[in-house]
């Protein structure tokens, strides 16, 4: 199943700042994460993930700093602020919404024809 370029956008934040609730961290190995909890389904590129990172950390959400790892390489980590956790517990409640509602949508079209609802209503204009 490919997951489309909008709604990947769309979900980009709140997938972010959890992952660094639950550890700071730096671009590639968010990547990883991000495929792992997906099952592999979200493939993000850095050309996705470093914009919303630099936006979270202008926003005040994330902070940055450099680290030299084991191997000698600097590696930029980042980490959630207060506000960053505000705002993942902000974006969770809107996530939680919309979720419920497309779940209350998907199960009132699904219902029979005649259960409360006249059928002419799933169909189009016209029809």
């Amino acid at each position: 199943m490919e997951i489309s370029k909008d709604l990947i956008a769309a979900s980009s934040t709140p997938i972010v700042l959890a992952i660094l609730a639950e550890e700071d961290s730096y671009g590639y190995a968010i990547l990883q994460r991000v495929r792992e909890l997906s099952g592999g389904r979200m493939e993000w590129t850095d050309g996705m993930l470093y914009p919303v990172l630099h936006r979270l950390e202008r926003l005040g959400h994330v902070e940055a700093r450099w680290e030299v790892a084991k191997s000698g390489r600097r590696r930029k980590y980042y980490g959630i602020t207060a506000g960053g956790r505000a705002q993942l517990a902000e974006e969770r409640r809107q996530w939680q919404a919309v979720d419920e509602t497309l779940r209350g949508i998907w199960r009132a079209l699904s219902l029979p024809a005649g259960a409360g609802r006249p059928s002419t209503m799933l169909l189009p204009e016209g029809a």
